[in-house]
């Protein structure tokens, strides 16, 4: 599911961001992107991530800076500023600009890298410890509420969706009899022609195959256990826990006997509405893939 949470702290000389962002994935990936020197926390960050979020891809970005409001001095990067004005010499011996067309102080402080980095090591990262792992959770709670409106949203689609797939059952109960009398009829008749045309085929046979293929045409286990299932997906539609992955199996389950009505029934009604019923089953196993 999708989302995305964020949070700041000011810790003691440091200005501290939060960004945790999660896209739909069948499993639980978590990347923590943070600066090297912060690394210490990196396995807090993951596992505290892993509490909340059980499903997705999940890229957690800690962004830490100086504060510079604590007096710190701002120091030059002049190895770097060198560098660029080296390059200025060329560039003006080579177009021949004039001398007084010279860069401005400000100018050369917009430059990449001409204000040196600050030092974000840590001498001992205990004390912000505490304060970090607070951070993360006001993150996680923007997150978190942003995957819950999302899941009303989804919760919606599916209970419509499995609204039609118990309609499309109701109404596949309703042709079996009809599926089975068909083929019945096409079975008699081909009998008669059979018999016609080799008076030496045992009747009782013929009647006793006929039979067995169409009890192998009957679709009433596999409506029994559509109904099931349906019934199940409503009931985990309806828990508080984690459910993505029991749904996931479920609808495949489904998936199987649609599967397995088609192949039995050879008569155009019950075609018709097992196409129905695998296309509203691909779009849900499409949406419970992004469910938790």
């Amino acid at each position: 599911m999708t989302g995305f949470g964020q949070a700041r702290r000011q810790l003691a000389g440091y200005m501290l961001q939060i960004d945790i962002k999660s896209v739909n994935h069948r499993y639980c990936e978590i990347v923590v992107r943070m600066p090297r020197e912060w690394l210490t926390f990196e396995d807090m960050l993951r596992k505290q991530a892993q509490q909340t979020i059980r499903r997705g891809r999940v890229d957690i970005f800690v962004n830490v800076e100086r504060d510079l409001t604590d007096g710190s001095p701002v120091a030059v990067n002049w190895p770097v500023l060198d560098g660029y004005f080296a390059a200025l010499e060329q560039i003006r011996n080579r177009l021949n600009l004039p001398e007084e067309d010279r860069v401005k102080p400000l100018d050369l402080l917009m430059l990449p890298d001409v204000i040196a980095k600050a030092d974000l090591s840590l001498a001992d990262p205990e004390p912000f410890r505490e304060e970090l792992r607070s951070c993360m959770d006001d993150a996680l709670r923007q997150l978190a509420d942003m995957r819950t409106l999302e899941g009303a949203h989804l919760r919606e689609d599916l209970q419509s969706r499995i609204h039609n797939i118990a309609r499309l059952t109701e109404s596949l109960e309703q042709e079996a009899p009809r599926a089975v009398e068909h083929m019945r009829n096409r079975l008699a008749q081909r009998l008669q022609e059979l018999l016609g045309e080799w008076s030496d085929l045992h009747e009782e046979r013929l009647v006793t195959e006929a039979a067995l293929l169409a009890e192998r045409s009957d679709i009433d286990e596999e409506i029994t256990r559509l109904k099931s299932h349906c019934k199940q997906f409503r009931a985990l539609l309806d828990s508080d826990e984690p459910v993505g992955r029991k749904l996931d199996f479920l609808t495949q389950e489904m998936i199987r006997e649609a599967n397995t009505v088609g192949s039995k029934g050879n008569f155009t009604p019950i075609t018709n509405l097992v196409v129905e019923l695998k296309s509203e089953l691909e779009k849900i196993r499409e949406q419970v893939q992004n469910i938790e």
